[in-house]
């Protein structure tokens, strides 16, 4: 079967726990398909490095319960193990959205989309990382809470982390013997080992250039602080039955457009490189689904667009921390502001979003051009912007035509440090968070053929607002003739 990594709550060292499995069997050329739930960008890509298989995001929030089983079960069984990192603790989650139709223990509503609720949702194990920093004979207790708040979440075993002394893994061991709760992982604090951050988390794997020296160290880490011999049977693959094959994706129908096939010439501009790398390979993969055709390029190293493109793709990342080389890219910026003043469809997420605007302020305060495509600054600020967004469309874009159709509440995601120059003609975005209680939010700049936005989306169960993106790059295309 799968396995899920959890911890007790944030900062126990769960990342690391899954990191150094993940390092281990893929030293050992093992075929293994990873996961992380919830809506995170960086550490799928330290999965990706390590496993050289794309990792999955699970989050029903953002896409939907269905989804999450589908999208479980197909790239499962290409693998030969299956490793699924949580969430914060891991009864941590949302209130459940007043749309959701799941049966569960009606007393823990507030703990969807949790790790939790994923173990529930796949019936997958978990492997709990409890924190014994400053604790003994206590630790009992709270493996006894969680082994026992929610029956139909299995704890297979846990990992005892940050262990001083051979005396205090033997209280640790004694405290925990009357639970018979195995130990499958022991990690003593000298075992510590530190993934530099900043801002926003973990600092990307392309920005590491002692990565590989940190991922031996993980890889060591995963040979001799894991009992292996019980690990490798809960980490094998597992198979589904029917219903978790059959999960209903894309439930809100094709949009404005209907059959894909014609779409074989667009070709479609995605930034990637250190600055933008901010993706679900979901939404990169459902490009191809759908007939048209991804040019990656760097708006930090190359100096001309890609040939023949019919849209542009910016997802999120780290601008402000290479706002000095993104401004010295005079002849890329120009090149991007013509084509986006020229109609060309623009979709642009959260990092994207700042880039298209006329200055950025970096974490200096000191101030960059950018590409002007939308006449506001973007400053940074010391106040974190985090959380799920309900999110109504307010105006047409190339996302959607709000006049002609009725759409769902769209979910997504924001995670920012930026601050916008508020919008002053008609945003995009009418939002509130998660909670009934949230405040209302407006977000989003639309110019000629551009969507910017603080939000982040994922399109799997959203597919008709890539469809409908795409049906203006193949009008932009025949505009061309």
């Amino acid at each position: 079967m799968s396995l899920i990594v959890a911890g007790e709550r944030s900062g126990v060292g769960k990342t690391t726990i899954t990191l150094a499995l993940l390092a281990f069997l893929s030293q050992q050329k093992k075929i293994i398909q990873s996961f992380k739930v919830g809506p995170d960008y960086i550490d799928p890509m330290f999965h990706t490095a390590l496993t050289r298989i794309p990792a999955r995001n699970l989050d029903p929030v953002l896409t939907s319960p269905e989804y999450v089983k589908s999208c479980f079960w197909q790239h499962s069984q290409r693998a030969e193990y299956v490793l699924v990192e949580g969430v914060m603790g891991l009864f941590d989650g949302v209130e459940c959205p007043s749309s959701s139709n799941q049966t569960f223990n009606s007393d823990l509503t507030v703990n969807y989309a949790s790790t939790a609720y994923i173990s529930r949702l796949l019936d997958i194990p978990v492997l709990l990382v409890l924190d014994c920093s400053s604790i003994s004979g206590s630790i009992a207790a709270i493996a006894y809470g969680y082994c026992n708040l929610d029956p139909q979440v299995k704890i297979a075993g846990v990992v005892l982390n940050r262990v001083s002394s051979d005396r205090h893994l033997e209280l640790l061991q004694n405290a925990l013997q009357p639970l018979n709760l195995p130990i499958l992982g022991v990690l003593r604090r000298v075992d510590k080992i530190t993934i530099p951050d900043r801002h926003l988390g973990l600092i990307p794997t392309t920005e590491l250039p002692q990565i590989s020296e940190i991922f031996d160290r993980l890889a060591y880490i995963g040979q001799t602080c894991f009992n292996w011999e019980l690990l490798m049977p809960l980490l094998e693959r597992q198979e589904m039955g029917e219903q978790g094959k059959q999960g209903e994706i894309g439930r809100w129908g094709d949009g404005e457009m209907g059959e894909t096939n014609h779409l074989s010439s667009l070709r479609i501009a995605v930034a990637y490189d250190r600055a933008f790398n901010f993706y679900y390979q979901d939404n990169l993969d459902l490009f191809g689904e759908l007939g048209a055709e991804i040019i990656y390029w760097s708006p930090l190293q190359d100096e001309t667009l890609p040939n023949d493109i019919t849209g542009l793709y910016f997802g999120g990342g780290f601008p402000e921390i290479f706002a000095g080389e993104l401004a010295a890219n005079l002849p890329m910026r120009q090149q991007i502001r013509q084509a986006a003043t020229s109609d060309m469809p623009v979709y642009a997420e959260c990092g994207g979003l700042m880039y298209l605007c006329d200055r950025l302020i970096d974490l200096n305060q000191k101030s960059w051009s950018m590409v002007g495509a939308i006449p506001v600054t973007t400053t940074m600020m010391s106040r974190l912007t985090l959380g799920y967004r309900q999110a109504i469309p307010l105006s047409s874009t190339v996302l959607f035509n709000q006049k002609q159709q009725h759409y769902p509440v769209i979910w997504g995601h924001e995670f920012h440090r930026s601050q916008i120059t508020p919008n002053s003609e008609q945003p995009i975005w009418k939002m509130r968070g998660a909670s009934r209680h949230s405040p209302i939010l407006y977000d989003g700049w639309h110019i000629k053929q551009i969507h910017a936005s603080y939000l982040h989306l994922h399109f799997g169960e959203y597919k008709f607002l890539l469809k409908n993106f795409l049906r203006h790059c193949q009008k932009y295309l025949d505009q061309l003739g």
